[in-house]
C-alpha cells in the first residue's frame, strides 16, 4: 500500500462537501437527530428529552409581507415550534403549472421561522381540509367525473406522486436532520374520518413520503381523539397523534392515543383556540379562561401540543372552503385565535403565554405590537358596468356552445364566475316556474330574462323561482362558486349548473357559456373610471316589486398622503348598504363580502396593497343590490376603517345547523 500525504489545505477542500448540509449551511459537528424514545415516552431532539408547544399559521392565509411579524409574535409568546399546511391547489393551480415564489414561497417561510429559532411541524397532505378550497386538493382532479379521491383510485395516485415528486424533494434540505427546522411530517390528514378506509392509497404515501424524504424523517398522522377514526386513519410506521379542543377529559383522549400508540410521546396536533365559522351563523368564539385551564392539562402531563390557529388569518380572493349541509366560510378564518386575522395581540395571547411560562422559558424581550390600523375613510363608487354589458372584456376568448349545461370545471374555469344564456322556448307572460332539480345549481344563481332581474336560485334551496319573458327573450344565470366542501364524502364538488335546469315541464337547451377571467380583467380594465353616474338610468332602477338588480362593476378611488411617515397603514373596509359580492383593492383580490348575511360585515386590507404615489383604485362586483342601484336617495359608498366587525350578530341563520367539532367527522 502506498502512502500519499494530502495537505491540509487540499483535504479541508475534500471534506467541505461532507460538512455541508443540503440546505446550503454548515452542519454542527454533532449529527442533528429528531427521534422518539419509546421507553421513556418523549421526543429525543439531539439525544436530549423533548416537547414541543407549537401553534398553528397558514402562510397562505397570511401576506408574506407580514411573515415575520406574525412569526415572531408567535417565538415571544413561549412557542417554540410553528405548524404549516401545504395546499396543493394553491400551488399548482393548473397541472403542472407550479408557483412556489411571492406569496407562495412555501420554502421561505419555512426558512424564515428557523432564521427566528422555530422549529416546524409540516403538513404537506396532499389532503389537509384546513377550512380551505376542496381542503387543498385542485379541482382540476374532477375533470376525471368518476375520480375517488383520497383512494388508490390509479388516476388519483398518479397526480398525487407528480405532485409529491415536485414539493418533497424542496422541503428535504429543509428536515432537521439536513440542518432545517422541520422535525415532524404529517402524512394525509385526519384520514380516520373520511369514508374511503383505503389502506393501499395510505401505504402509497408512506412509500413515496419515504422515497422523498428518507428514512430518518418522522412521520405521523393525526385524527379526532376516537377510536373509530383511529382505525382508518393510522399505518404501521406512522406514529398516531390525536387532536380536541377545550372542554375535554385530556386523560380520556390522550388514552385513546394509547390504544394505538402504547408508549412515545403525547401529542395533541390540534388543539383548538377558537373555531370556524360560516355565512349567516355566529361568530365562534372559545373563552380564554376555558383555553388557558385545558392548555393548563394538557402541558401538565408532559404532553406536545400545537395550538389550532395560532392565527388564522384571511381567505384572500376564493380561497374560502365549505362544509355540508352546505354552507361556506367567510373570508375571515379570524378563528377567535390568540393572534386576530390582522396579526394583533389579543388577551387570550398574553394569558396562553403566562401558561407557557409555568412550564417553559420564554424569550425575553419586547413583543413586537399590534400593527397600527388607519381609516382612511368613506369612499363614493360609481357604477362601470353590468357584467352583461362587460363580457367581451370578462370572456375574451368568447363563449361555449353546448346543448345541455357544462360545469365549472367542463370549462375549466375552476373559481369565481361562469354566465350561462339560452333563450326563452315560450312565452312567460305569467309567471313560470324556473326550477333547477336535485339542487342542480352549484352554488348561487343570478337570474334576469332581457336584462331585468328576476331572483336567485341557490344551492341551499330547491324553491323554484318564478319568471316572466316573452319566447325568445334572452334568460341570464351568472352562476357564483362560493367554495368547494372542504370535509367529509362530498370534496368532489361540482360548481355551476350541474344539472339541466326545467323552465315550466321544459328542459332549456342550447346554452351558450360564458367562463369569466374576473381576474384579469379588474387588473386591465375594471378599475378606472369610464361609466355613468350610477342614478336614475333604466338599467340602475329596479321595479318596486323586485328586490335585485343587474350583478354589475362599480369603481372608485382614494388617496393616501405621502408626506406622513407612518403612511400607508393596515385598514378595513366596511359594506354598509351593499348586499354581496367581492373587492379588489389596486388589483388585490380581498375576498367576498355579505353584510346582508354576516357575521363579517368589514374585510382585511394589508398595508402593502396600498400606495400613495398614486390614488387606490377600488373595484366592486355587487351581484345583488347597491345601495345606489333604485331611484332613491342612496349613495354608493364604502368606507376604510381602523376597527373590524366580524362578530355581528345573526338574526336569522340562512343556513342549516351544523355539527359541533365533537360529532363533526360523524356527518357524513
Amino acid at each position: 500500500m502506498v502512502m500519499i500525504a494530502v495537505p491540509v489545505r487540499i483535504l479541508s477542500l475534500l471534506l467541505a462537501p461532507l460538512l455541508l448540509g443540503s440546505a446550503g449551511g454548515l452542519l454542527n459537528v454533532t449529527k442533528r437527530t429528531f427521534e422518539i424514545d419509546y421507553q421513556k415516552d418523549c421526543f429525543l431532539k439531539d439525544g436530549k428529552p423533548f416537547r414541543y408547544i407549537s401553534g398553528s399559521i397558514h402562510y397562505f392565509r397570511v401576506p408574506r409581507f407580514y411573515w415575520k411579524d406574525r412569526l415572531l409574535k408567535m417565538r415571544m409568546a413561549g412557542l417554540n415550534a410553528i405548524q404549516t399546511y401545504v395546499p396543493w391547489n394553491f400551488h399548482e393551480p393548473q397541472p403542472g403549472q407550479y408557483r412556489f415564489s411571492e406569496d407562495h414561497d412555501v420554502e421561505y417561510f419555512i426558512r424564515l421561522a428557523h432564521e427566528l429559532g422555530l422549529l416546524v411541524i409540516l403538513r404537506p397532505g396532499p389532503y389537509i381540509c384546513a377550512e380551505w378550497d376542496m381542503g387543498g386538493l385542485p379541482a382540476w382532479l374532477l375533470e376525471k367525473e368518476s375520480i375517488v379521491l383520497r383512494s388508490s383510485d390509479p388516476d388519483y395516485l398518479a397526480a398525487v406522486d407528480k405532485w409529491l415528486g415536485v414539493l418533497l424533494p424542496k422541503m428535504r434540505p429543509l428536515l432537521y436532520q439536513n440542518g432545517g427546522p422541520i422535525i415532524t411530517v404529517q402524512v394525509e390528514n385526519e384520514y380516520g374520518s373520511y369514508f374511503a378506509c383505503d389502506f393501499n392509497y395510505m401505504r402509497f404515501l408512506q412509500k413515496r413520503f419515504r422515497h422523498h424524504l428518507g428514512d430518518n424523517v418522522l412521520l405521523f398522522t393525526t385524527d379526532g381523539a376516537q377510536k373509530s377514526y383511529l382505525k382508518c386513519g393510522t399505518l404501521q410506521g406512522l406514529y398516531a397523534t390525536v387532536d380536541f379542543g377545550t372542554g375535554r377529559n385530556v386523560t380520556a383522549d390522550f388514552q385513546t392515543q394509547r390504544k394505538v400508540e402504547p408508549n412515545g410521546p403525547l401529542v395533541n396536533s390540534e388543539f383548538y383556540t377558537g373555531w370556524l365559522d360560516h355565512w349567516g351563523q355566529p361568530h365562534s368564539t372559545v373563552k380564554t379562561e376555558v383555553l388557558a385551564s385545558s392548555l393548563y392539562e394538557i402541558l401538565a402531563r408532559g404532553a406536545s401540543v400545537n395550538l389550532y390557529m395560532f392565527i388564522g388569518g384571511t381567505n384572500f380572493a376564493y380561497w374560502n372552503g365549505a362544509n355540508t349541509p352546505y354552507a361556506p366560510q367567510p373570508t375571515s378564518y379570524d378563528y377567535d385565535a390568540p393572534l386576530s386575522e390582522a396579526g394583533d395581540l389579543t388577551e387570550k395571547y398574553f394569558v396562553l403565554r403566562k401558561v407557557i411560562q409555568m412550564f417553559e422559558e420564554v424569550p425575553e424581550g419586547p413583543i413586537p405590537p399590534s400593527t397600527p390600523k388607519f381609516a382612511y375613510g368613506k369612499v363614493p363608487l360609481k357604477k362601470l358596468k353590468t357584467v352583461e354589458a362587460a363580457l367581451d372584456i370578462l370572456c375574451p376568448g368568447g363563449p361555449i356552445k353546448s346543448l345541455y349545461p357544462l360545469t365549472f370545471i367542463q370549462v375549466k374555469q375552476y373559481f369565481g364566475f361562469v354566465l350561462y344564456r339560452t333563450t326563452l322556448p315560450q312565452d312567460c307572460s305569467n309567471s313560470t316556474s324556473l326550477h333547477a332539480p336535485l339542487s342542480g345549481v352549484h352554488d348561487r344563481a343570478y337570474v334576469s330574462v332581457n336584462g331585468v332581474p328576476q331572483g336567485i336560485l341557490e344551492r341551499a334551496s330547491v324553491t323554484p323561482l318564478n319568471i316572466t319573458g316573452k319566447a325568445g327573450a334572452t334568460l341570464d344565470l351568472l352562476v357564483e362558486n362560493m367554495g368547494r366542501v372542504n370535509y367529509g364524502r362530498y370534496i368532489n364538488d361540482s360548481k355551476g349548473l350541474v344539472s339541466n335546469l326545467t323552465l315550466g315541464s321544459s328542459i332549456l337547451t342550447n346554452w351558450t357559456i360564458f367562463p369569466l377571467g374576473t381576474e384579469d380583467a379588474v387588473r386591465s380594465h375594471l378599475q378606472g373610471w369610464g361609466g355613468q353616474d350610477a342614478g336614475c338610468h333604466n338599467e340602475n332602477c329596479t321595479d318596486s316589486s323586485s328586490n335585485y338588480t343587474l350583478p354589475a362593476f362599480y369603481v372608485g378611488n382614494f388617496s393616501i398622503p405621502s408626506g406622513i411617515p407612518d403612511l400607508p397603514q393596515d385598514t378595513f373596509i366596511q359594506f354598509s348598504g351593499w348586499t354581496k359580492g367581492q373587492v379588489w383593492i389596486n388589483g388585490f383580490n380581498l375576498g367576498r363580502y355579505w353584510p346582508a348575511q354576516g357575521p363579517q360585515m368589514t374585510l382585511f386590507v394589508p398595508r402593502h396593497i396600498l400606495t400613495t404615489s398614486a390614488p387606490n383604485n377600488i373595484t366592486v362586483l355587487e351581484l345583488e343590490r347597491a345601495p345606489c342601484s333604485s331611484c332613491g336617495p342612496g349613495l354608493c359608498t364604502v368606507e376604510l376603517v381602523d376597527t373590524p366587525v366580524i362578530n355581528r350578530p345573526v338574526a336569522n341563520n340562512y343556513f342549516l345547523e351544523l355539527p359541533t367539532k365533537d360529532s363533526w367527522q360523524d356527518y357524513e
